[in-house]
C-alpha cells in the first residue's frame, strides 16, 4: 500500500476516519533518536569516557544517515520519483527539514566535545593538544613520525590546467592547501588526503601513563609539515574539509550476472557516488570554500562550517582508553542457569533442550556459552548429519563461521545462507561466502529481491531411529563482538513445530518452497504484517468481548504505516498499546480519538537496544513472539524475517515482566509526545535517579539464573 493510499481509512467498527496528518516524519523521527543519543553524550552524571563513546557513536549515526536516507532522498528527487512522505512534507521539504535540524545538532555536537568534555577529559588526564601547545622535544619526536609514518603514504594531489579537481571519496578528512611557486608567483590548490588506516589522534611519542594521556589530531602533524610535500613551493593556507558521499547500493538481482560478481563491482562504484554533504572547518577560507562547493557540486545547505577537528568519529579510539575509573563498572556477564556445566563438565545443549526451552537474553547472558556452543557442539558431535544456519552480519574472526568450516570438513552437510547484501557489511561477507564455499560448505544467497534479515539455526540429529531437530531462533546477528553489547533475546528449542517450519524454511530459502505456511512462525514478506495484524484485530475483539487485552511492541524502528493504523484502531477501541522503540516511531501517541490509549518510550544506555518483541494479552491467554523483524517497509515487504512463538510460560511471564518494568514511570527513559517530541525522564519528584533499565535487567538475570562467569 503506497503512502498515498494510507491517507484516509475508514474504520467502520467505530465511524471515524484518521486524519490525513496522523503521521510523523520518519526522517525527523530518526534526527531525534540521534539527539537522545547526543543527550546521553551531554549527561554529566555519566562516566566520562562513555561520554566521549556517545560523542562518536552520534558522529557515526549522522554519517550513515547522509549516506543511506539523504542520499537516497535526494537520488530519488534528481530521477523524479520521490513521492509526499505519509507525514504530508514534499521531497524538497524533508530535505530542508533536515538541513535545518542536521546543522544545529552537529554544531551543539561540536560545541559540547569544546566546551565541555574537552576541558573534564583535560581535568581527567587525556589531553588533545594542537601543534601549538607542544614543547620543542615533542615536535621533534612528531617530525621523525611524520617522516617515518605519515609521509611515505600521503599522495598530494594537484589542481591546475594539467590536473583536474581529484576525486574525494566518502567520509575521508582532507586538507586543502593554497601553495605559491616560489619561481612564478602563482598560487596552486592542492588537496591532501588525510589516511584512514593511521590513527584520527596519535598519542604523544613516551606518553604511556595511564592517567595522563596527550593526543594531536593527525591533521595536525601534516598541516605543520606540507612543505615537504611541496618542494620548491610555499604553503600559504590549509583547511579542514570532508565529503560524505551516497554509499548506498543499487543490484539490479534480476540480470544474468552472477550476484557477487555484481556486488563487487557495485562496491567499486559506491566509491564514486555523488556528495551529499560538506564538512568545512569555520575558519576556511572564503575563496577555497567556493572552489570546493563549485568542483565538488554541492549546495550551500549542504554544508556544514564547524569547529575543528572535524570528524569525531575518531573519538572511538580516545573512548577505549583503560581507565576503568572512566567507564562503566562491568557487567558480570553469566551462562544461563540451565546451560551452566555440572562438576566442571560442559553441559550437552541437546540434552538440555530436550529438557525444556532456553530463552536467552543477550548481553546478560553470554553468546559464547549458548548460542556458539550450540553451533559448536554441532560441528563436532558425530550424530549431527546437518547444520543450516543464516548469517548477516558476523565478526571478522567468526568462531560461528569456523565451526560451520569444521562441520563440513567433517562430512556434515552444512548450508549457510549468507546475506551480502548486508549495508556496509558486503566486502566482508563475500570474503567469508568465499571461505565457506572453498571449505565444502554449501553457500547460498536466498530469494532474488528480498534480503534475508532472519535469525536462524537448524540442526538435524540422529537420536537412535529418529531424526530430532534443534533449533535457534534469535533477534540479533550471529556475531560474538556485537553480542557483548547489542541487547537481544534467542530462544533455543527441540519443539517439533518449530523445527518443521525452519525446515520448510530453508528449503524455501535454498530451493523452491513459495506455498510454505507455519505453525510456530511469522515469516515476511507478508506473514508478519499479516499475522501481527490479525492478532492486534484479535485484541479488539477481546476488549469489546470484556476480556483481557492489551498490545506490547518492542522494536528498533515503526514506520510501517498499516502496523501504525493497526495501532491506531486498536486505541480507539479501548485496547491499551505500550511501545518501546529505540530508533524512528513514526506513530503519534497521546492523540484524543486517535491514539490516547498509546504510551511509547525509548530507552537508551550502556547497551544498544535490539531485540524485538510482539506481545498480546489474547483473552487471558498470552501470546508473545520475538524475532528479527522491525516494523518498516523494507522488513515487511523485502525481507524474509521471521518471528517465533514463545511457548514456555515462565519465558512469558519474563517477557511481559520486561514491559511492565521498562514502561513504569519508576524507569529512565524517554516519552514520546503527539508533536513527536521526546522528553528524557531521569529524575523522581524528589530529584533522585529513576530506575536504569539494563542495570536491573542484569541484577534480576543474575539472581534468577546463578551466578557462575562465563
Amino acid at each position: 500500500m503506497s503512502s498515498e493510499e494510507t491517507m484516509a481509512i475508514s474504520l467502520p467498527d467505530f465511524g471515524t476516519e484518521f486524519s490525513a496528518d496522523r503521521y510523523l516524519d520518519r526522517e525527523m523521527s530518526w534526527l531525534a533518536f540521534n539527539q537522545r543519543v547526543l543527550e546521553l553524550a551531554e549527561d554529566p552524571n555519566l562516566y566520562l569516557l562513555e561520554r566521549v563513546n556517545f560523542l562518536a557513536i552520534f558522529a557515526s549515526n549522522l554519517d550513515e544517515f547522509f549516506m543511506v536516507r539523504v542520499a537516497g532522498l535526494k537520488r530519488r528527487i534528481a530521477t523524479g520519483l520521490a513521492v509526499t512522505s505519509s507525514s504530508g512534507l514534499s521531497p524538497q521539504e524533508v530535505l530542508s527539514e533536515i538541513s535545518r535540524e542536521g546543522h544545529r545538532l552537529q554544531e551543539r555536537h561540536a560545541q559540547l566535545f569544546i566546551e565541555d568534555i574537552k576541558p573534564r577529559m583535560k581535568d581527567a588526564g587525556i589531553r588533545i593538544v594542537r601543534w601549538s601547545a607542544l614543547e620543542d622535544p615533542e615536535k621533534t619526536a612528531l617530525h621523525d613520525y611524520f617522516q617515518n609514518q605519515i609521509f611515505p603514504v600521503l599522495t598530494p594531489l594537484a589542481v591546475d590546467p594539467a590536473h583536474p579537481f581529484p576525486y574525494i571519496s566518502g567520509l575521508s578528512l582532507n586538507l586543502a592547501v593554497v601553495v605559491r611557486n616560489n619561481e612564478t608567483g602563482k598560487e596552486h590548490f592542492a588537496r591532501v588526503k588525510v589516511p584512514p588506516l593511521l590513527p584520527r589522534f596519535v598519542r604523544l611519542p613516551g606518553n604511556t601513563g595511564v592517567a595522563d594521556a596527550r593526543f594531536v589530531p593527525l591533521e595536525d602533524i601534516i598541516g605543520e609539515f606540507l612543505g615537504l610535500l611541496f618542494p620548491g613551493m610555499q604553503v600559504l593556507q590549509h583547511h579542514t574539509f570532508r565529503v560524505t558521499r551516497n554509499e548506498d547500493l543499487e543490484v539490479d538481482e534480476d540480470e544474468g550476472e552472477n550476484l557477487l560478481l555484481a556486488l563487487e563491482k557495485e562496491l567499486l562504484r559506491r566509491r564514486f557516488g555523488p556528495p551529499v554533504r560538506l564538512e568545512v572547518a569555520n575558519d576556511i577560507n572564503p575563496e577555497v570554500l567556493e572552489l570546493l562547493i563549485r568542483e565538488l557540486d554541492i549546495s550551500d545547505e549542504d554544508v556544514y562550517h564547524l569547529p575543528s577537528p572535524l570528524d569525531l568519529t575518531g573519538l572511538f579510539e580516545i573512548a577505549s582508553l583503560k581507565r576503568p575509573d572512566l567507564h562503566y563498572p562491568p557487567h558480570q556477564v553469566i551462562t544461563n542457569r540451565f546451560l551452566k556445566p555440572v562438576e566442571d563438565k560442559d553441559v550437552s545443549i541437546f540434552s538440555a533442550l530436550r529438557q525444556r526451552d532456553i530463552l536467552l537474553h543477550h548481553p546478560y547472558e553470554s553468546f559464547s556459552t549458548s548460542v556458539q556452543a550450540f553451533v559448536e557442539q554441532a560441528a563436532a558431535d558425530p550424530k549431527v548429519l546437518a547444520i543450516k544456519q543464516t548469517l548477516y552480519r558476523t565478526s571478522g574472526d567468526s568462531p560461528i563461521v569456523d565451526a560451520l568450516i569444521a562441520a563440513a570438513e567433517a562430512g556434515k552437510q552444512v548450508l549457510a545462507l549468507v546475506e551480502i547484501k548486508a549495508r556496509f557489511d558486503e566486502q566482508n561477507n563475500i570474503a567469508w561466502a568465499r571461505k565457506l564455499e572453498q571449505a565444502g560448505v554449501h553457500v547460498v544467497y536466498g530469494i532474488v529481491g528480498l534480503k534475508t534479515h532472519c535469525k536462524l539455526a537448524l540442526v538435524i540429529r540422529q537420536e537412535g531411529n529418529q531424526l530430532k531437530r534443534y533449533c535457534h531462533i534469535g533477534t540479533g546477528n550471529y556475531n560474538p563482538k556485537t553480542a557483548r553489547f547489542y541487547e537481544d533475546y534467542g530462544l533455543l528449542t527441540a519443539r517439533e513445530s518449530v523445527g518443521e517450519d525452519l525446515t520448510k524454511l530453508f528449503n524455501q530459502l535454498s530451493g523452491y518452497a513459495p506455498q510454505a505456511e507455519f505453525k510456530s512462525l511469522l515469516v515476511s514478506p507478508n506473514g508478519v504484517r499479516d499475522g501481527l495484524v490479525e492478532r492486534m484485530d484479535r485484541e479488539i475483539a477481546n476488549k469489546a468481548a470484556g476480556k483481557p487485552a492489551k498490545i506490547l511492541v518492542k522494536v528498533n524502528s515503526l514506520v510501517d504505516e498499516q502496523i501504525i493504523d493497526a495501532l491506531y484502531k486498536a486505541s480507539c477501541a479501548g485496547v491499551e498499546v505500550e511501545i518501546l522503540v529505540r530508533g524512528m516511531c513514526a506513530l503519534k501517541p497521546g492523540v484524543p480519538g486517535l491514539s490516547e490509549n498509546i504510551r511509547v518510550r525509548s530507552i537508551l544506555g550502556r547497551y544498544l537496544e535490539h531485540s524485538r518483541i510482539f506481545g498480546f494479552s489474547g483473552g487471558g491467554d498470552p501470546a508473545i513472539f520475538i524475532g528479527s523483524a522491525d516494523m518498516m517497509h523494507r522488513n515487511l515487504d523485502r525481507r524474509v524475517e521471521a518471528l517465533v512463538r514463545i511457548s514456555q510460560p515462565d519465558h512469558i511471564r519474563e517477557l511481559f515482566g520486561l514491559f511492565e518494568m521498562a514502561m513504569a514511570d519508576s524507569a529512565a527513559s524517554w516519552h514520546l509526545g503527539p508533536d513527536g517530541k521526546w522528553v528524557r525522564h531521569q529524575y523522581d519528584e524528589s530529584g533522585r535517579p529513576l530506575i536504569d533499565v539494563q542495570d536491573k535487567i542484569m541484577k534480576d538475570v543474575y539472581a534468577k539464573r546463578g551466578s557462575r562467569n562465563a
